[in-house]
């Protein structure tokens, strides 16, 4: 019998990681978590009359986002397309014929491998992504809140289990959450803000009114507060950090444009979401959780990477 030699590559320490891990017992005790928290949102969803949608995975345009990753644009019969950093742009075209729809949507952005410590950031994540045609911020904020509250209640009730094992104390947030604009939150703590108040709050709470600079052209503009925008976004306590990004969108053309020109993109990057626009978006507003995130904070994980079977970790080779 001939021996077989097999080199003890990067593949091997990889496969034998992941051995490792399909075999320690807290991961499968975290899909029993994340299942009832799709379970919960979907039921809360469905329970008040939104339609699920299909996730759109590739797309000549995309989310531009404000902050670096790599591209991961290709060609496919003479066209370009590339992977959905998110899908908001679809989102806002698809509440022109649907009042208020949910998806669970894979998102793929292919991040610098400096995040990788950070604890929040996978290369590839799923979020629940829903948008709701003419509603209000205060609407949104209230359902926001109501979603969270609702899964949280029903992992209490249904995940005993699975937080003892954890060692998990989780409780129910009060709402309303309170409300910290990011001019206060800026001014009283620095530009590592969001970090010390993750660490320093007890409880959930909204980050609101986020300067232009910070955030991407489809957010709408306050009109009465130039250069504001009504924004918002969840930040989870105990140093877990945002939990929810979201806001109204600007739907008029001549403002749409005016936002990418003023943020130094190419608006023929954009002409097809632009003739879209042309041809009218109704106001909408709409967030996204992300599934994973929400995972590690009810778990208590150290690392979102403990929050999905088949983590994808920025600079390193993931299954």
């Amino acid at each position: 019998m001939v021996e077989e030699k097999i080199e003890k590559g990067k593949e091997a320490i990889l496969a034998k990681k992941y051995h490792d891990r399909f075999t320690d017992p807290s991961i499968k005790e975290m899909l029993k978590v994340k299942t009832q928290i799709r379970r919960a949102m979907v039921n809360y969803l469905y329970n008040n009359s939104f339609l699920e949608i299909s996730a759109v995975m590739v797309s000549p345009e995309t989310d531009p986002l404000c902050h670096d990753v790599f591209s991961t644009e290709f060609e496919y019969y003479g066209e370009t397309y590339t992977t959905t950093k998110s899908m908001i742009l679809h989102k806002m075209i698809a509440v022109s014929g649907i009042d208020k729809f949910f998806c669970f949507s894979p998102n793929l952005r292919l991040e610098t491998k400096e995040t990788a410590d950070s604890g929040r950031h996978l290369f590839e994540f799923t979020q629940l992504d829903l948008e709701v045609k003419g509603a209000t911020r205060e609407e949104l904020l209230k359902l926001g809140e109501e979603i969270f509250t609702h899964v949280f209640t029903e992992v209490k009730k249904n995940c005993k289990k699975q937080l003892e094992f954890f060692n998990r104390h989780l409780k129910t947030p009060k709402t309303p959450f309170e409300r910290i604009s990011f001019k206060e939150a800026l001014d009283e703590y620095g530009k590592d803000f969001e970090v010390i108040l993750s660490k320093k709050m007890k409880d959930p709470f909204w980050l609101i009114d986020i300067p232009d600079w910070k955030r991407e052209f489809y957010d709408k503009e306050d009109p009465r507060r130039p250069g504001i925008l009504l924004d918002m976004d969840v930040i989870y306590p105990e140093g877990f950090g945002e939990g929810l990004s979201g806001g109204m969108r600007e739907n008029k053309y001549d403002k749409i444009k005016e936002r990418i020109i003023r943020q130094d993109l190419d608006p023929n990057d954009y002409k097809l979401y632009l003739e879209l626009a042309k041809l009218g978006l109704p106001p909408s507003g709409g967030f996204g959780i992300g599934i994973e995130r929400i995972t590690r904070y009810i778990c208590g994980l150290k690392h979102v990477k403990d929050a999905t079977l088949f983590p994808k970790i920025p600079g390193e080779l993931s299954l």
